[in-house]
């Protein structure tokens, strides 16, 4: 069994947009995240957090809030020109505009010291039957990613997949269909960014998810947030589904991951206070890891699942969760 997550204190990570308020700058929205306490890392978009800021000064803020730089996250809806897809976009033009964008981000990543950088392809993908050419999306895309990660080798290509939205269906919409695509691009600074809410609504149980990225490629990042599968809901961690996410964490133990906890949720859609929101999330996850490491190392646990008993698998996690 590989070493926890514990028994330093993870890095927590959220998202940056949470802190958004009416006129603020991505410095004012970087200092009211530092106002949270226990958020110690963090990832900016690429290239809307950039608008005002240069690479030195985004890192100056940071670093004035004791904020550490994890990765960057592209975000291809800030151009009109990608809504057909960036990656997967019928013209070639587009498409090269979309990877020099991506290679710039990257360089940005670099430049700030951080290691990681995330693609999340939410227009990447088609609406109707007969829209698209599939086996031309599946093979631009595969390409595409091959030539970012060649970009700079010591910056990690990690892939978010997610079942829709924008787009009706996307290209990449669950774990299995994201590792035959990487295993296609064949680099090794690639792997895969595990989201909560996204896994759920993608029909998956998220600690298999997790077993199986941690088998055939590697996980890259965790995006703790809840939700009840129709959509991407972006609720506090552990607030639906603490029982899930305690199995994703035992998951993430097992498989040795000591990255950052990233709280992707959406304080905004319900007009909550984004520093309480993210308190909040901290404290659950602090919990819900505490538990999950007792769980990763329990005898009778192993012993239950060995023996597929959910009987005594769920007394065993219910007794830790609720003290019993």
């Amino acid at each position: 069994m590989t070493t926890p997550i514990r028994p330093n204190r993870p890095r927590y990570a959220a998202r940056l947009n949470a802190f958004k308020t009416r006129g603020s700058t991505v410095a004012d929205m970087i200092r009211l995240a530092g106002q949270v306490g226990g958020l110690t890392a963090a990832d900016l978009n690429y290239p809307d957090h950039f608008a005002a800021h240069d690479p030195a000064s985004l890192a100056e803020i940071l670093a004035g809030q004791g904020m550490a730089m994890n990765g960057l996250a592209m975000r291809y809806y800030t151009e009109e020109g990608f809504r057909l897809g960036a990656f997967t976009h019928p013209d070639a033009g587009v498409r090269r505009a979309a990877i020099d964008l991506t290679r710039r981000g990257i360089d940005a990543c670099a430049a700030m010291g951080g290691g990681q950088m995330t693609l999340w392809m939410g227009q990447d993908g088609f609406d109707y039957s007969f829209q698209a050419d599939y086996g031309r999306m599946w093979d631009d895309t595969v390409a595409a990613i091959a030539e970012v990660a060649d970009h700079n080798p010591a910056i990690d290509i990690a892939v978010e997949y997610k079942p829709n939205e924008p787009r009706a269906h996307a290209l990449m919409p669950d774990m299995a269909t994201t590792l035959l695509a990487l295993a296609e691009v064949g680099r090794k600074n690639t792997g895969v960014t595990l989201d909560f809410a996204h896994m759920l609504y993608a029909g998956e149980m998220p600690a298999k998810a997790a077993m199986l990225a941690a088998r055939s490629s590697r996980i890259l990042g965790l995006h703790l947030n809840d939700g009840y599968g129709k959509r991407d809901d972006g609720l506090m961690a552990g607030s639906v589904h603490p029982v899930q996410t305690v199995e994703l964490l035992v998951a993430m133990i097992r498989a040795g991951y000591r990255g950052i906890i990233y709280f992707d949720t959406f304080p905004d859609h319900s007009g909550l206070n984004p520093v309480d929101e993210a308190r909040a999330n901290i404290r659950m996850t602090d919990r819900l890891l505490q538990l999950a490491t007792q769980l990763a190392d329990d005898p009778a646990l192993a012993a239950a699942q060995g023996r597929q008993d959910a009987a005594a698998a769920t007394t065993l996690v219910m007794a830790a969760l609720l003290g019993a």
